[in-house]
């Protein structure tokens, strides 16, 4: 194995990946085993970059000043020269020989080889404008809101720079003439390859308590999930009244794990069904995109195509209540039998499709975590498939299940407006989900995180067992509410959903096309990696919009439940402690990212997600 040549905090020059352009950055890590360095720009973007891109400074300081001395000859020959003819062609009335032909050529030459040389120094490389300006030590500007001037700009200014030293150093042999194709080559490869982002490397940055938090969270999640389902069974579900515990051959059942696992697998059928459209997703960390299937509008309807089937031919759907133990034990199973499956696979993974955030080396963490980032069974996609498919249209049947359930308790004729209220707010939120699927590419879950224990639990079991608590809630312990009340209640999802569903949109329209004429309103502030921070719209008001209309949403899902227990409000407790902690991540990691265009942002838009709160 050969030794690194630049040592960690070491300042040298670092070329721009896909351009011919140096700049100054400082060494900050090594990677042994894939022979990468990770450097750090002066805006705080970092990049793993080979080490036949990285330059010592002194090579480079020693060729600017030698391209920026000239020779008397030179200069005496650029004196004689005319403005109206070629730097290559002698005056009238001289006549050269032989010997200085070839010295002139040479000089030429020599010229134009210390010109390209020193340009990466002299020309700043224009990825976006929140970095150009500060090394030419000009002013910067927070903001714009032309998106076209910024993709041409990068397009035109490296091809302008290159034709003006073109044309004042003209040169005919073929060995410069195969130079000036290379350059202009290596700028068509600048243009059309956007910047990349490092290949994974060891995670060194721990969340969730590191190892001692992540094997803790293995045990308390589906601790939390049996205590809350325990509790809604009780007359009393107050916190000091602690439920008894069942015996454990009651928490399992062989019909009821058989039945899971047929609606596992039917949603997987849905899933590969040749029916919806194919999109790509976001660029990985080798500039690859994996392709999607959209289709969980499509699945949705054949899932209640199906339900409706079984109601027909009078199935018990309530069977979900008098069962809802076993079947949140069951899909607690199946992820722990999925999360291991996921781990093990992981182990024999390229380096290249591990998770940025699941790669620490340490068995605990990495299991909870993910290991790897998009694992696949040929093109079907379990992360994707398990995020909206089995556990979230599961939630729509659960509550169905419970609002049935209630009236057959109760000897009703039609549900509580309670329940009716419940069920409509989480039905509209789940068809949104899938109404919107595309978007779900862009979320941190997709790009980010690996697939484990931790967004296979999450998935399987939290989502359709703890998002429908309320409905679970209200079978036991109804509750009245007047029209008054639930008509505010209504108003207050409404906003909440607005906000949500709006500041959505804009973000990932912007992600998608930055270019498109109906977003020319939006303001940004461009960042090093070409990509822009939106300042303008609900993301100028708090920085994230999304998560606060979330969090109005479920505070109107708990409001039908009344308030003598807060039980039913774990939801939007959780939701609120979910968010801020998710929050955390994503400045941490956009700090990281963006670097000084992050902390322009944050002083542009100081409020996180409660504005003049939080």
């Amino acid at each position: 194995m050969p030794n690194r040549k630049f040592a960690d905090g070491e300042v040298v020059m670092g070329r721009w990946p896909g351009s011919v352009l140096y700049y100054e950055v400082q060494v900050t890590n090594y990677d042994d085993v894939a022979h990468l360095y990770t450097v750090k720009y002066k805006d705080g973007t970092e990049l793993a970059l080979k080490e036949s891109d990285i330059r010592s400074q002194s090579s480079f300081k020693h060729r600017k000043s030698q391209s920026s001395s000239s020779s008397p000859s030179r200069r005496s020959s650029s004196r004689s020269r005319s403005r109206s003819r070629s730097p290559g062609r002698p005056p009238r009335g001289r006549r050269r020989s032989a010997s200085q032909s070839r010295e002139h050529k040479d000089d030429k030459k020599k010229t134009f080889q210390e010109t390209s040389l020193a340009l990466p120094v002299l020309v700043l490389f224009k990825p976006s404008e929140n970095n150009t300006k500060r090394y030419n030590g000009e002013p910067e500007s927070t903001e714009k809101n032309d998106t076209s001037c910024i993709i041409l700009e990068q397009k035109l200014k490296p091809d302008l720079e290159v034709k003006r030293v073109l044309e004042q150093y003209s040169l005919r042999s073929r060995k410069d003439d195969k130079k000036k194709e290379e350059i202009y080559s290596e700028k068509k490869t600048f243009v059309a390859v956007k910047p990349i982002e490092k290949v994974p490397t060891k995670t060194k940055e721990l969340e969730f308590g590191g190892r001692i938090g992540t094997f803790m969270l293995i045990f308390l999640l589906p601790a939390t999930v049996f205590y809350l389902l325990l509790m809604c069974k009780q007359d009393d579900p107050s916190l000091l009244n602690f439920p008894p515990l069942p015996a454990l051959e009651s928490l399992w059942e062989g019909r009821v794990f058989g039945i899971f696992l047929l609606w596992f697998f039917l949603q997987a059928v849905f899933y590969l069904l040749p029916i919806g459209k194919v999109v790509e997703g976001l660029p990985l960390s080798n500039g690859r995109k994996l392709q999607y299937r959209i289709n969980g509008v499509y699945a949705f309807i054949l899932s209640a195509a199906a339900i409706g089937a079984l109601l027909y031919f009078e199935f018990e759907l309530h069977y979900l209540y008098n069962h809802f133990m076993q079947f949140a034990v069951s899909a607690a199973v199946f992820s722990l039998a999925l999360s291991i499956y996921l781990y093990v696979r992981s182990l024999k993974a390229p380096e290249e499709e591990l998770a940025p955030g699941g790669n620490s080396g340490y068995f605990i963490y990495d299991f909870f975590t993910g290991h790897e980032l998009n694992p696949r069974i040929g093109s079907f996609d379990l992360k994707y498939f398990c995020e909206l498919r089995p556990g979230l249209i599961g939630w729509v049947v659960i509550n169905l299940a419970m609002l049935l359930a209630e009236m057959k308790i109760h000897s009703l004729s039609v549900p509580s407006l309670a329940m009716i209220l419940v069920n409509s707010f989480q039905l509209l939120y789940v068809v949104d989900a899938l109404w919107n699927e595309e978007a779900i590419l862009t979320t941190m879950d997709i790009t980010h995180d690996g697939f484990g224990f931790m967004l296979a639990f999450g998935d399987l079991v939290w989502v359709p067992f703890v998002y429908s608590l309320q409905a679970f809630y209200l079978v036991g312990h109804p509750t009245t509410i007047t029209w008054p009340i639930a008509a505010a209640i209504t108003v207050l999802n409404c906003v909440g959903y607005y906000i949500f569903r709006s500041a959505n949109s804009q973000k990932n329209n912007f992600r998608r096309n930055p270019a498109d004429p109906k977003l020319a309103n939006l303001k940004f502030i461009p960042t090093a990696t070409g990509k822009g921070l939106l300042v303008t719209g609900w993301w100028g008001f708090v920085r994230h919009p999304n998560y606060l209309g979330d969090i109005i949403m479920a505070l109107a899902w708990s409001l039908p439940c009344g308030f003598n227990h807060i039980l039913p409000y774990f939801y939007v407790i959780y939701f609120i402690c979910l968010l801020v902690h998710r929050e955390a991540r994503d400045e941490h990691h956009c700090k990281q990212k963006y670097g000084l265009a992050w902390e322009r942002y944050c002083q542009r838009v100081p409020y996180r997600i409660f504005p003049y709160i939080y």
